[in-house]
């Protein structure tokens, strides 16, 4: 009589020779959701027409967000203005052309420390830039990423300039006005711009009398200009990009 024994280690029910396993759908999917080619494709993108939508929003959109955040470190510390040759923030044009002037009148120390406080200014704001820039990439579209792909090196600035420049004004600035009231900057500039308006040498408008409309400006330009010297790196090195979706993604317009 044969008796019939049970497999001591029972296998997994197999699915048939073209269905994927559990484990498989697992794998793809994460790779889906990460932007990646599926395994089985013939192999990573290597020109801008292989790229899928998907596939280049998501990179621009990781290379954005790692130029920002890269940025906001650079910047928003202590220093990081002042001592950065690149974006340093100058006095407006009206109070360099009577530097000279009120230096004549024994004022130079009130001049080097409103120069500072400037940049200190800057460098106690743009930390809270962190969440509108992150907003900015978030609504950029398949066309936006597109154009950026095959813009050059200041694609990214100019992005950034087109859909975020005057809404990112208008909200960073009441930041950078609390800052510069916190460290008494903009008592001090109202006081150098009434004195200068008295002596009639230069004839302000009501936007050069405010510190806070120069601060946010150049703090901006600071911010953008970082970003893209972020994104001359990615394009000049996509090898050396942190993640396989943004080398796959820049690699494709080397």
């Amino acid at each position: 009589m044969l008796t019939h024994h049970a497999d001591a280690n029972p296998k997994p029910s197999e699915s048939s020779p073209h269905t994927p396993s559990r484990r498989q759908w697992l794998v793809m999917s994460t790779l889906l959701a990460a932007g990646a080619l599926v395994r089985g494709t013939p192999t990573y993108a290597l020109s801008l027409g292989d790229l899928t939508q998907r596939d280049a929003t998501a990179g621009i959109r990781s290379a954005l967000e790692k130029g920002a955040e890269v940025a906001i470190q650079l910047l928003g510390k202590e220093n990081g203005f002042w001592q950065n040759d690149q974006v340093r923030i100058a006095l407006p044009d009206w109070l360099r052309k009577t530097e000279r002037a009120i230096k004549l009148v024994g004022r130079g120390k009130d001049l080097d420390d409103l120069k500072l406080g400037i940049n200190r200014a800057a460098e106690q704001a743009v930390p809270q830039s962190k969440l509108l820039l992150t907003n900015a990439v978030k609504a950029m579209n398949v066309d936006d990423a597109k154009k950026i792909l095959t813009g050059g090196d200041a694609s990214v600035t100019a992005f950034f300039r087109e859909k975020t420049q005057a809404p990112l004004t208008e909200k960073f600035l009441p930041v950078v006005s609390g800052v510069t009231n916190r460290i008494g900057l903009a008592k001090q500039y109202n006081q150098f711009a009434q004195q200068i308006a008295q002596t009639g040498l230069v004839k302000l408008t009501p936007e050069q009398a405010r510190v806070e409309r120069h601060v946010t400006t150049e703090a901006l330009n600071g911010l953008y200009h970082v970003i893209g010297e972020e994104e001359k790196k990615l394009r000049a090195n996509p090898a050396g990009a942190a993640s396989d979706l943004l080398r796959r993604v820049f690699g494709a317009i080397k």
